[in-house]
Order: C-alpha cells, then sequence, then structure tokens
C-alpha cells in the first residue's frame, strides 16, 4: 500500500531555559486521498505506478526539505539559547570562544587571495588540495575567467567563503559579538560573514620549523595571540551536526603564536602543564593565577586575560 508523505509540523517549545524542537509526520493512506481528491479506489489503483514514481518523488523532496529545515532550526534555537543566556553568564563563561575550523568552502561566492607579492586575486574557489590536512595547492579563477593555481607558499594570506550549513554556523558564532573585534588587521566585514581566514605561520614542531599556511580560529580576539588550526590534531567529544562541532569539542593541540614573536608554537593538551610557564612566561599574572595546575579547557581563558594586560 502506497503511502503519501505530507508536510510536517513542527512545534518549538521554551522549556527551561532551552529550546526544544518537536516534528511530527502525517501519513495518509489512499482511501484518505480518495476522499481529499474525489476519486475512487478503481482510478486510484489505475494510476498507482505512475501516483508511485510522482509519490516518490515528492517524497525526496520533502524529506530534504525536513532535513534542512530542522538543521536551521537547531541553529536558530541554539543561537537564541545563547543570546538568552549571555545575560545570566558570568564574565568567564561569556568568553568568544575558538572556533571550529572550516573544511569545505563555497564555489560560487568570492574568495579574496593576496600572494606574497602583493598582488591581490578576487574569484571563485575551483578545488582546494590537501595532503596530510595541510593545503597542498588552491585553485582559483578570477573575474576575468584565468585561472590560478596557487602553491601555499605563494599566499600571504586569503578569505574563503565556507558552503552551506558550516557557513551558518560561523555566522551564528559572530552573531552576537560584533563588537569585540579587537585585531584591526583583519577585514572584519568578511570574518563577520563567516568567512575563514589563512595566512603563513612559522611553526615550531619540536626542533623542526615548518612555514604553513594555516587557519586563524579566533579572528575576534587575536589581537595579542593568533591561535591557528592543527590539521593533525584530534578533538574531545562534542555534538556534531554534518561534519561541524556545535557544541563542546576542543581539538587536543593548536598552533598558538604571539603577535610579538616570530614564531608560532605547537600547544597540546598532554603536554600544556609543562608548556604553560615556558609559554606564559611573559605574564606574571597568568602564571601566578593558573600555574600550579593549569587545565587545557581553559585555554581561551588564558588568551582572553592575556589580551587583557
Amino acid at each position: 500500500m502506497a503511502f503519501l508523505l505530507e508536510p510536517t509540523v513542527i512545534i518549538i517549545c521554551h522549556i527551561n531555559n532551552t529550546y526544544q524542537v518537536y516534528i511530527t509526520l502525517f501519513l495518509y493512506s489512499p482511501s484518505r486521498v480518495n476522499g481529499v481528491i474525489g476519486k475512487s479506489i478503481k482510478e486510484y489503483d489505475e494510476n498507482a505506478e505512475n501516483r508511485k514514481s510522482k509519490q516518490f518523488k515528492k517524497t525526496q523532496v520533502n524529506m530534504k526539505l525536513l532535513s534542512t529545515l530542522m538543521v536551521v532550526l537547531m541553529f536558530s534555537a541554539i543561537g537564541m539559547n545563547a543570546q538568552e543566556q549571555k545575560a545570566e553568564q558570568t564574565p568567564e563563561e561569556s568568553m568568544v570562544l575558538l572556533l571550529s575550523p572550516t573544511f569545505s568552502f563555497s564555489h560560487k561566492k568570492l574568495a579574496y587571495v593576496t600572494l606574497e607579492d602583493g598582488t591581490e586575486i578576487k574569484g571563485n574557489i575551483q578545488d582546494i588540495d590537501r595532503e596530510k590536512g595541510l593545503i597542498d595547492f588552491v585553485k582559483i579563477k578570477d573575474g576575468l575567467g584565468k585561472k590560478h593555481k596557487l602553491k601555499p607558499e605563494a599566499i600571504k594570506h586569503m578569505y574563503l567563503p565556507p558552503s552551506g550549513i558550516d557557513n551558518y554556523a560561523k555566522v551564528v558564532d559572530f552573531a552576537t559579538d560584533a563588537k569585540k573585534w579587537n585585531d584591526q588587521r583583519l577585514d572584519q566585514n568578511l570574518i563577520s560573514q563567516g568567512y575563514a581566514f589563512f595566512e603563513q605561520a612559522d611553526v615550531k614542531i619540536k626542533k623542526k620549523t615548518e612555514r604553513l599556511l594555516v587557519q586563524l580560529l579566533n579572528p575576534s580576539f587575536s589581537s595579542k595571540i593568533s591561535v591557528y588550526h592543527d590539521p593533525k590534531a584530534k578533538e574531545t567529544t562534542g555534538l556534531g551536526v554534518g561534519g561541524i562541532n556545535v557544541v563542546g569539542g576542543i581539538a587536543k593541540s593548536y598552533y598558538i603564536k604571539k603577535n610579538s614573536d616570530a614564531t608560532t608554537y605547537k600547544l597540546t593538551k598532554k603536554d600544556y602543564q609543562k608548556q604553560f610557564k615556558m609559554f606564559w612566561s611573559d605574564s606574571d599574572i597568568l602564571v601566578e593565577t593558573y600555574g600550579t595546575s593549569p587545565k587545557w579547557r581553559d585555554l581561551t581563558e588564558h588568551i582572553h586575560k592575556y589580551n587583557e594586560m
């Protein structure tokens, strides 16, 4: 027996300071369809094959719309809940957090690339190839139709537009923190639209220093400290949707640079207590406050405190 999947009813309830989403599906049998459209069961059965084909396509469309709507509603609820809870949070709890790294990029929105020689390229991303997590080359087609294949060492910095839901997640992150920008070297307009910012950094890993093109994860509070994504880092457990971290999930290592230094260092969760005093040695306040037992989960708090010095 064939069934029709009708549009869903979606209810958002506000319970205990959280938004809960309830979704109800309605299924109708052929006899119900017969009553609604005024056709007999016989007429319905004669056109069964036709109806099956059309209804299957309709169901596919409905399910795609439902999936998209569910994700959008979830992010909307998270955004509303975040704004509501912000007024009740302490200064430490309301700190802007590190962004989740962006891995997929739009081929329709413009990307902005500045080369080491000062040349600026504005166009659409064609392809980004990675090797061991690091960018190996970027293909971009400019406004004149010319294609550029760029190695990372030729790129000084670039702004890339995330695709789909990844972009929505980044915009939600910035929606309530627009007034907290403190790094004037960045294009705040592009960052507030969810663009990912990449730049060159000399990263010291153990005894070896490599020049890498890495993604900045703290664009809204990077005046003194820059935190970059470590492509090889594992993450603690967090709630994910479509490959994007929504709640929790802090990486177990980052590339971190004091903007007054030339070198970027790799800090890890495993060795953070050993690395703490050495890395934050120019801040007596941080060392005295957290030095006895620094926690990796408080890294963002340490960065904010350092920025306030």
